[in-house]
C-alpha cells in the first residue's frame, strides 16, 4: 500500500521573509502608482485651465485673419470672374464681327486674301505679316489689334482669377485648421474641469469671481473726448456680454472684435485681429501715458486686446466661458505694446 506522507510545511522563518516581501512589494507598487499619477491641486489645474484659454484665443485670432482674408479672396475671384466674363464677351463679338466681313465677301465673289489670313491666323500673325504684304485696310488692321489686346488682357484675367481661386483654397484650408485649434483647446479646457468634484468646481468658480472686476462701469473715470471717448462709451456699454470666439458683436465678442465693434460705433475702421491691431496709429511708451481708448496689446504673439478707459483699467473681451468685463491692464499679462487710435 502506498504511503501518504503529508506536504513539508515551510518553517516559519520562510514564511516571514515571503509575507515581508509582498508587503513590500505592495507598498512600492502603490508608491509608484502615486507617484506616477499624482491628483493635480486646484491651483494646477486653474493654471492648465487659464493656459488652454490662452491658447484659444491665440487660435482664434488666427482663426479671424484667415477668415477675413478669406473674405477678401472670394470677393476679389469673384470680380475678376465678371471681368473675364466681360472680356470673354469683347473677343467673341471681335470675332463675330471679322466673320461677318467674310461671309459679306464669300457672298460677293470671294474672301478678300487679308480676311481670308486674319481668319485663319491668331491675330499677332496676321498683323506681322499684313504689314509686309500692305493687304489690310486701316479698319482691319484696328479690329485685328483690338481683338489681339482684348485676348491678352483676357489670358491675363483667367490667371489672376486662377491665382486668387488658389490662394482662398489655402486660406480655406487654414481657416478650419485655425477653428479646429480652438475647438481642441477648449475642449482640453472643459476636460479638466470636468475631472473635478463639484466642490472643486465650486471653490474654482468662486476664485474666478473674486478675482474678476464687476461687470458695471467704475465710478470716476476720467473724460474721453472726441471719437476715442465714443469706443469707449460703446465698449462699456457691452459689459456682460458674452465671449464668443469669431464674434464682431453686435451682442457677442472675442476680444479684437470687441475693439472693432466699439470703434466702428465712433466711425473708425480697425483691423479685424489683435496681430493687425497691434500696428495701427502711434505707440504709447507706457501704461502710464496712455489715455481712454487706447489699445492694449498683450503676449509676445500679440493674441490678446484691451481698451484702456483710465485708472490703469481697461475692458476686454477675456475668453470663452467670460463676458466682457473691466479689469487692471497689468492684471491680464505682459503689455506687448499700447496703440493710440
Amino acid at each position: 500500500m502506498a504511503s501518504h506522507r503529508r506536504p513539508k510545511q515551510p518553517s516559519r522563518a520562510r514564511v516571514a521573509v515571503l509575507t515581508a516581501a509582498a508587503a513590500t512589494a505592495v507598498a512600492i507598487s502603490s508608491q509608484t502608482g502615486a507617484w506616477a499619477d499624482p491628483k493635480p491641486s486646484l491651483d494646477d489645474v486653474k493654471a492648465q485651465v487659464d493656459g488652454l484659454n490662452q491658447q484659444a484665443e491665440a487660435a482664434s485670432e488666427q482663426y479671424d485673419g484667415a477668415k477675413e482674408r478669406g473674405d477678401q479672396l472670394r470677393q476679389q475671384a469673384s470680380q475678376l470672374q465678371d471681368e473675364v466674363a466681360r472680356t470673354q464677351q469683347q473677343v467673341t463679338d471681335l470675332q463675330t464681327g471679322l466673320g461677318s466681313v467674310a461671309a459679306d465677301q464669300y457672298r460677293n465673289g470671294g474672301i478678300d486674301p487679308s480676311v481670308q489670313l486674319m481668319l485663319n491666323s491668331n491675330p499677332q500673325t496676321y498683323l506681322d505679316e499684313t504689314s509686309s504684304m500692305q493687304v489690310a485696310t486701316d479698319t482691319e488692321t484696328d479690329a485685328l489689334k483690338s481683338l489681339t489686346g482684348e485676348q491678352r488682357k483676357l489670358d491675363q484675367e483667367k490667371k489672376e482669377a486662377a491665382d486668387t481661386l488658389a490662394e482662398l483654397d489655402r486660406s480655406t484650408q487654414e481657416l478650419n485648421q485655425a477653428k479646429q485649434d480652438v475647438q481642441t483647446k477648449l475642449a482640453a479646457a472643459q476636460k479638466l474641469l470636468n475631472s473635478l468634484s463639484a466642490a472643486d468646481r465650486a471653490q474654482l468658480a468662486a476664485q474666478d469671481r473674486a478675482s474678476r472686476s464687476d461687470v458695471r462701469p467704475p465710478l470716476n473715470l476720467p473724460p474721453a473726448a472726441g471719437y476715442a471717448g465714443n469706443a469707449v462709451a460703446a465698449a462699456l456699454s457691452r459689459l456682460g456680454d458674452s465671449y464668443v470666439w469669431g464674434a464682431t458683436g453686435s451682442t457677442t465678442f472675442d476680444c479684437s472684435g470687441l475693439m472693432q465693434w466699439s470703434y466702428s460705433q465712433a466711425g473708425v475702421s480697425l483691423p479685424r485681429t489683435s496681430q493687425e491691431q497691434a500696428t495701427v496709429g502711434t505707440a504709447v511708451p507706457s501704461l502710464a501715458q496712455a489715455q481712454p481708448g487706447d489699445l492694449v496689446i498683450y503676449g509676445a504673439d500679440a493674441h490678446h486686446v484691451g481698451m484702456y478707459i483710465g485708472n490703469g483699467q481697461v475692458v476686454h473681451a477675456p475668453h470663452t466661458g467670460d463676458v466682457v468685463r473691466i479689469a487692471q491692464a497689468t492684471s491680464i499679462g505682459p503689455i506687448n505694446t499700447i496703440r493710440r487710435v
